[in-house]
Formats: structure tokens, sequence, C-alpha cells
């Protein structure tokens, strides 16, 4: 009874999760960057129901309000006979805290998506070309070279010239930009990985290619393109709003961070409140995804696990 009852404990104590989950539990720079995420998830889901105003329609006719108004918080000491405007109004006379809180939805959409396309695609080719070696390993890693050569938002730049401006064609343009980033990463893993006992194991038993880089290598080599992943969707967030700055990204009327900082950026002297807010949003959104990153960069790094067990034996 007491070697049945103590197993179980040891196993919990030794599980390959237990470190790594203690660690992120105690780390600062994880629970702020989950703290803030969550709350801008929440702001995201909540803004239809938040959001006083449609955020892409004028109130012209609606209130009388001029373009460009500042806020406007009536229990701040504004006039009880002035329209509310928590953070004013912008030049085509839209509510500024409405279109602010529509971009965040618009940027964690854009964030995930274009970071989950550069995940599929770039774990498949690092997958291959790790597992495989030789000529497919050369060719593919060339090429992911040549990709890289180029500064990311000047490439991305030439993709959207080529397809032409728009939100859809600025988030193909940064995902095919950050492909070579997560196959470089899984490549990597798989290198280390196929090498290990228990793959050279599942191959002398006569397991296919497939199934060992798929149910062998590739989910023991996916620790670090969770952090890369995480510190992705900040990059990939930037990435749009400079594109949307620039006019190639989301357009008028769409509620994107980068195009309200874009149209506004030459009236920050006279109504600096159009481009603070969303500057702000995009700020806090990316510094959110880094510190997260940050936080599962110490907590999933092997070495530091390697030192804590050291440390317990």
């Amino acid at each position: 009874m007491a070697t049945a009852t103590l197993a179980p404990a040891a196993q919990r104590a030794t599980g390959p999760w237990r470190e790594p989950l203690r660690r992120l539990r105690r780390n600062r720079s994880a629970w702020t960057g989950g703290g803030i995420l969550l709350f801008l998830t929440a702001v995201a889901l909540t803004a239809p129901l938040v959001a006083p105003f449609d955020p892409t329609q004028p109130l012209i006719g609606i209130e009388d309000v001029k373009k460009r108004a500042s806020p406007c918080i009536h229990w701040l000491g504004c006039p009880a006979d002035q329209p509310q405007h928590l953070m004013g109004t912008d030049g085509n006379v839209r509510d500024l805290f409405s279109r602010v809180l529509y971009g965040a939805r618009l940027s964690l959409v854009i964030g995930l998506s274009t970071v989950s396309f550069a995940i599929v695609v770039g774990t498949a080719l690092g997958l291959l070309a790790g597992y495989i070696g030789g000529w497919t390993d050369i060719i593919i890693m060339r090429f992911m070279d040549v990709l890289l050569a180029f500064p990311g938002l000047l490439l991305a730049i030439a993709i959207v010239t080529v397809l032409g401006p728009g939100l859809i064609n600025a988030l193909i343009a940064i995902g095919i930009v950050s492909i070579p980033v997560y196959a470089r990463v899984i490549r990597a893993s798989v290198l280390s990985t196929k090498e290990m006992d228990f793959v050279s194991a599942s191959r002398a038993l006569g397991a296919s290619p497939v199934r060992l880089m798929l149910s062998r290598i590739l989910p023991n080599a996916l620790t670090p393109l969770v952090v890369q992943g995480t510190l992705g969707i900040a990059s990939a967030i930037l990435d749009a709003a400079a594109l949307s700055f620039l006019g190639l990204g989301a357009q008028h009327p769409t509620p994107e961070w980068g195009l309200m900082v874009g149209q506004e950026y030459k009236n920050i002297f006279n109504a600096p409140h159009l481009t603070f807010f969303p500057g702000f949003a995009l700020i806090l959104t990316v510094l959110s995804f880094n510190l997260l990153g940050d936080g599962l960069r110490d907590a999933l790094d092997p070495r530091l696990a390697g030192r804590g067990t050291t440390l317990r034996t």
C-alpha cells in the first residue's frame, strides 16, 4: 500500500511539465503580459456591447459635434450640454473610443491569423528539411535564406505592391515574410530530436517516416515554436499597423490602429488624442505579447530546466 501510494506522488513531483509550469507561475513578466492580454481579449469580445457608436459611421446629423473634438467625459467636468465622447472624435466625425475598441478585435485577429499561417507552412518546410536532409534540406533552407536576406517590412511592402493594397493581401504578405523564422526554428529542433533514442527505437520497430515525423519528432520539437510564435504575434501586429499607416494594409473606414495613426499624424499638435489613443493601444498589445513570450521562454528553456534538475539532485 505504501509503495502504491507513493508512486503517483513521485510521478507528479517529477513530471516533465511540473518544473516549467512552476517557473511560469513565478514569472512576473508572464503574469503581467497574460493579464494585459486577457484584458485586451475581453475588450475585443465585448466591443459590440461596450462601444457607444458604430465605428465606421460619421456622427454628422446624429449629434451636434465637431470633427477632431477633444475628449469629453461628463463626470470629469465636461459640460453636460456637450455630447460625451471618451476619446473625442476623428477627422471624419466618428467616435474614437468605438474605433479603438473595434481595433483591438482586428489587431488580435491579424496577429493570430498571420502567425498561424506562417507556423503551419514554416513547420511543414522545417520538418521536411530537418528530417529528410540532403538536397531537400539544402533547397528549402537556401530559399528561406533568400527570404531572410530582405528586410521584413520592405519585403512585405513589395508583396503588397504586387498583390494590391488591402488587409487580406497585407496579412498574406506578413505571413510569407514570417515563414523562414519558424522554418529555421523547427528545423533546428528536428535535427536534435530525430537523433534521440525513442525515435531510433520507433524506427527500429518499423514506424513509417510520416508517423515518425508527426507522432514522435514534431510533438517534441514544438517548445521553441510556442515561444517564437508568441513573440511573432507582436511583430505581425506591428507590421500590419505599419502597412496600414502607409496605406497598403487596412483601408478606410476600417477601424485599425495603424490606419488611425496614419490618417491623423499630421494633426498631432492640434489634436494629439487622435494619435495617442490608438498608438497607446498598439504599444500595450505588443508589450503584452512580448512579456508573455519572455515568460514562456524563461519557463520552457531546457537549459534552465537542466539547472533546476541538478539543484534538486
